[in-house]
């Protein structure tokens, strides 16, 4: 029997499609719904990408992040109705990231608010990612809706209104140090910079109400330390460092850049240090393989979450994964080379691949081993075998329907939102005659 860890639910599941339904179970986090903190303290959750925070303040309003488009923004100042009180004295910023500053111009109206964030924020370009791959999307923004659950932190990743920067309004102030303490509205905040998920990331305290709002430093998921949409390792000694900063703040409250609140100071302890632990338990593990000489296939086998980590509700591979971090921070540390002389000048694959054909007797007969390992549940294997008929004869119509079926199978299977979104919409590429790119 698999039973949930979520608190959602303790119905069994089929052993082979527990990720699945576990990663559905948790689309709970995004209803819906105007949260109360505390007194003066409001979360929209639900209602866009990203969470965004009303603080009220005297004779009006503090907003910190702005929804990922002017639509959302629009819907979740309707839905704080009378608790927003204009003027809109002040926007904050946790980070640059499109799904939190999208709608700032809704939320400022005719108002005239301080924009405050980092100024890293103002520094940094844009993400430099290498996009999709083979029709491959981690959002699974062209997934049918039958086939999509959720994309790891929010339930929507533009699939109904797109992330833009048409609501997006320039900082204003910034603050270029470790911490820099303002008063808005006759409320006193810290906003502190904590890299992490961001280089520029920014942690709002509001130490007479117990608030810490930490942008995306803290996810009820494991952090994607190393996205497979192609950007670089997030350092994971900054982010480390950021979370021993707001654990010492002993907050009481703490309001997530996505997902619920969590409320009550043992809880919010027990989230930040499961977090910190679980990022620096791989970090050391890694590390130290590295220093033994292991390979970064030998060391995702190996390192792992200690039992108690790896049943924490705070660090279920919704959107990162332990393997990846592995694999980002071995390259980052060391390099490409794995250390084998082999992989110094390996073959191209079309050469590989038809020496392996050759091998096995041709292409044909590699597409019935992999059929036949299809029709067995090993479909990372049906899906290895396929890639050398492919890597010679990309339009072969029979290698690409067996690779869709692995693929929809390995997708199938996965608690990872991005990875099941990955997996997916490369097997509706695929299944579709690349129709799709």
């Amino acid at each position: 029997m698999v039973v949930s860890i979520l608190g959602l639910s303790s119905h069994p599941f089929e052993d082979e499609f527990a990720g699945r339904e576990q990663l559905r179970e948790s689309s709970s986090e995004f209803r819906k719904e105007i949260i109360k903190i505390t007194d003066g303290v409001f979360a929209a959750v639900g209602y866009s990408a990203s969470n965004v925070t009303l603080i009220q303040g005297y004779k009006g309003s503090i907003i910190v992040d702005t929804s990922a488009n002017p639509v959302d923004a629009e819907a979740i100042v309707d839905a704080f109705g009378d608790r927003l009180v204009r003027p809109v004295r002040a926007i904050i910023y946790t980070h640059n990231h499109p799904d939190h500053s999208g709608g700032a111009k809704v939320f400022v109206g005719t108002d005239k608010p301080e924009i405050y964030s980092h100024q890293t924020l103002v520094e940094s370009g844009p993400e430099f990612g290498r996009g999709p791959r083979d029709g491959g999307d981690a959002f699974g923004t062209k997934l049918p809706d039958n086939l999509f659950i959720n994309a790891g932190t929010q339930l929507e990743y533009g699939r109904v209104t797109p992330h833009t920067r048409e609501g997006y309004l320039p900082p204003t102030r910034t603050f270029s140090g470790d911490s820099e303490t303002i008063e808005v509205a006759g409320v006193r905040m810290q906003l502190i910079h904590t890299p992490g998920e961001s280089p520029e990331n920014t942690a709002i305290w509001i130490a007479d109400k117990g608030v810490l709002i930490p942008g995306d430093d803290f996810l009820k998921s494991y952090p994607n330390l190393s996205p497979i949409r192609g950007l670089k390792l997030r350092p994971p000694e900054k982010w480390i460092a950021s979370l021993d900063r707001m654990l010492a703040l002993n907050a009481t409250f703490l309001v997530q850049g996505h997902m619920r609140p969590i409320l009550g100071k043992d809880e919010v302890r027990k989230a930040l240090v499961d977090y910190r632990d679980g990022i620096k338990t791989v970090l050391d593990q890694t590390l130290a393989g590295i220093k033994q000489g292991k390979t970064p296939d030998e060391l995702v086998q190996e390192v792992k979450l200690s039992p108690e980590l790896a049943t924490s509700p705070y660090l279920q591979e919704y959107y990162g994964s332990v393997a990846w971090t592995v694999r980002g921070i071995y390259a980052d540390y060391v390099g490409w080379f794995d250390g084998n002389a082999t992989n110094l000048n390996p073959l191209p694959p079309a050469e590989r691949a038809r020496k392996m054909l050759v091998m096995t007797g041709g292409a044909e007969q590699m597409i019935a081993r992999a059929r036949e390992a299809v029709e067995a549940k090993e479909f990372q294997w049906a899906a290895e075998m396929i890639d050398y008929v492919l890597a010679i004869d990309p339009a072969n119509i029979a290698a690409n329907e067996i690779k869709a079926r692995a693929l929809t199978e390995l997708g199938e299977r996965q608690i990872n939102a991005t990875a099941r979104n990955y997996y997916l919409t490369t097997a509706q590429y695929l299944s579709k005659g690349k129709e799709q790119n």
